[in-house]
C-alpha cells in the first residue's frame, strides 16, 4: 500500500508495537489501522477469508469503546487482546473521544510473511 512507503517509520513502529504487546506471538503480516470506528455484530468475511487469530489494541482519548467477542467485552485501551475474527462474533461498544484500533493478522496464503520484512531497508535500522 501508498502509505507503506508515505510512513514507513509508523509501519515499522506498528509491527514493533505488535512483538511489545504478545512477544511468543508468530509476527503477522498485516495490520489495519481504524479511526474512530464503530463496528456492528459481524464475522469477517472477504479476501482473507482463513486468517489467522487477529490481535486488536486501541489507542487515544477514549472513554468506552470495549470490543465484545461473542458476547463478552473486553477493555483494549492500550491492551492486547487476542480473537477469531473470522469464527467469532465481534462488535465496538459506544465510545467517546477520539478511538484507534490496531488489528494485526495474517491473511490465508501469506504465512510466513512478516509485516516488519516490508519496511523499507533504510527503515528497519
Amino acid at each position: 500500500p501508498k502509505g507503506n512507503l508515505l510512513f514507513p517509520c509508523l509501519l515499522k513502529s506498528a509491527f514493533l508495537l505488535e512483538r511489545a504487546l504478545k512477544p511468543n506471538r508468530e509476527p503477522s503480516s498485516m495490520i489495519a489501522v481504524n479511526r474512530n470506528a464503530l463496528f456492528r455484530p459481524h464475522v469477517d468475511v472477504g479476501a482473507g477469508a482463513g486468517q489467522s487469530t487477529s490481535l486488536i489494541c486501541g489507542l487515544g482519548t477514549y472513554t468506552g469503546g470495549e470490543l465484545v467477542v461473542e458476547g463478552e467485552k473486553m477493555d483494549i485501551r492500550y491492551k492486547g487482546v487476542e480473537f477469531n475474527g473470522w469464527k467469532q462474533r465481534h462488535w465496538t461498544m459506544p465510545f467517546r473521544g477520539e478511538r484507534f484500533s490496531l488489528v494485526w493478522f495474517t491473511p490465508k496464503g501469506c504465512e510466513g510473511i512478516h509485516g516488519l520484512d516490508l519496511v523499507p531497508k533504510e527503515e528497519t535500522t
